[in-house]
């Protein structure tokens, strides 16, 4: 533990701005709490689906629309305490708050989806840094985000959607070159990815 500490320690003093860093990860992390209570209750409607009364349906369906609720709570306040924090500081480089910290940056405006406008902002200011001061993971997830909330479809196939009990990539830029593109900013193929993304959110919902 000493050891670990001293290292979170060594890495917040190399960064510019240590508390912006440590605010961004604590807001990814009720973010993330927020969202990982979402994904438990898709697998357990997955796991139980057509072997429960409709009253113990409706029970969950009720604690579901309060996670939801819960998630449109911190997504609104993460997404206007990000606004002016980019603001005043532009984007949150890996200078600025560490790679974990622009990481985490990422995540808020990612999910800052009742703002479309303010994500693309975003999108323009982290394509006009150096590479060594973003993600380009973390580009490519919101170039597909904002492409599609403009009508356009997506370059890197990270978007997903439901199609009666399957996940598919939202409508795709070009699709024979998907595996290159993402090869280029350090994605995995996308069958794979499609895999990966069955594993954490279980079956898609069926219509």
């Amino acid at each position: 533990m000493i050891v670990c500490a001293a290292a979170q320690a060594q890495q917040i003093e190399q960064v510019l701005e240590p508390a912006l860093r440590l605010e961004l990860l604590e807001r990814t992390r009720k973010d993330q709490e927020a969202r990982s209570a979402i994904v438990a209750l898709m697998k357990k409607g997955e796991a139980r689906f057509g072997d429960e009364a409709a009253a113990n349906l409706r029970v969950e369906q009720a604690t579901a629309d309060k996670i939801r609720a819960e998630v449109r709570n911190v997504d609104e306040k993460n997404t206007k305490w990000l606004a002016e924090i980019v603001e005043r500081h532009g984007w949150p480089t890996i200078a600025l708050v560490g790679k974990d910290g622009a990481h985490a940056a990422w995540l808020l405006v990612q999910h800052a989806d009742r703002d479309s406008k303010f994500q693309r902002k975003c999108l323009n200011l982290m394509t006009q840094l150096p590479k060594d001061e973003i993600s380009r993971q973390d580009v490519a997830y919101l170039t597909d985000r904002v492409l599609l909330k403009e009508g356009k479809r997506q370059l890197y196939g990270t978007q997903f959607s439901s199609d009666d009990g399957n996940w598919k990539p939202q409508p795709l830029e070009d699709g024979a070159n998907v595996d290159t593109r993402r090869a280029e900013v350090g994605l995995p193929p996308l069958a794979e990815y499609a895999k990966a993304f069955e594993d954490v959110y279980g079956r898609a919902p069926s219509k």
